[in-house]
């Protein structure tokens, strides 16, 4: 509808420049002006009329929605941009032809499946914690770990005071000092299944998310990304309405 009054973080959000959370953050650094003005959180905006700008820069709405996968190495952060000059994903995706932000995040030592777009529609719906799309990781631990340990991985591990989900866990491959591990959440927590394995004194060598609400990574070579085709993209928005309830299916 022309002429409706949105949020300026939903809007910058559908223009691609940000998640909402990220564009919360910018408005309330002074980024971001409406008509050559600094606003404040919950400011509303009229696309039509209002002229938004973010660090002096104009800011215009996307007609083409972009999904993308990336492979992200181990060593970079998971952000657009970094004032202590660390390696970002942004460096990884800047040949895409389109403005896209990281849905969700993996921390600096994971490696694995990364997804971005400029929906932000999609992007709220993927990362809502009330979604609990499912996500699976390959982890790679040492020493061992006991069927104790699992039980507790599946049954759920305290964390802040609060239980995590039941996770399914499925051993791939045991050697001396080391096993393989699949493991499956459906919550997002601030570095969650490294945190779980700490509560547990196991040290998590490698971790790698290998699908999320049933698209998978597949053969995608490290720092290296592609378009999710029509079919990818229905399968997460319906993982979004709880129509999806493996990764794995």
């Amino acid at each position: 509808m022309k002429n409706e009054a949105v949020r300026l973080q939903k809007y910058l959000s559908d223009c691609g420049i940000a998640s909402r959370r990220k564009a919360e953050e910018m408005i309330i650094d002074g980024q971001v002006k409406v008509n050559g003005k600094k606003v404040e959180l919950g400011t509303k905006i009229v696309p039509e009329k209002d002229i938004v700008t973010v660090n002096g820069k104009k800011v215009q709405q996307n007609d083409e929605k972009v999904y993308i996968m990336l492979h992200k190495p181990r060593g970079y952060i998971t952000t657009m941009s970094d004032e202590r000059d660390r390696k970002c994903v942004a460096q990884l995706v800047k040949d895409v032809g389109a403005r896209v932000y990281p849905v969700g995040r993996l921390d600096r030592e994971s490696e694995g499946l990364l997804l971005f777009t400029n929906d932000g529609e999609f992007a709220n719906a993927i990362t809502h914690p009330a979604k609990h799309i499912p996500k699976t990781y390959r982890v790679t631990i040492r020493p061992s770990i006991t069927e104790e340990d699992i039980t507790k991985l599946q049954l759920g591990i305290e964390l802040d005071g609060r239980m995590t989900a039941p996770a399914e866990v499925l051993v791939i491959e045991k050697q001396e000092g080391r096993v393989v591990l699949e493991v499956t959440i459906y919550e997002g927590r601030n570095r969650q299944i490294r945190r779980m394995f700490e509560s547990l004194d196991i040290e998590v060598a490698r971790l790698k998310r290998i699908s999320i609400g049933g698209v998978k990574l597949g053969m995608l070579q490290i720092g290296s990304w592609r378009n999710l085709d029509e079919r990818e993209v229905r399968r997460l928005i319906s993982a979004t309405k709880g129509k999806n309830k493996s990764a794995n299916n």
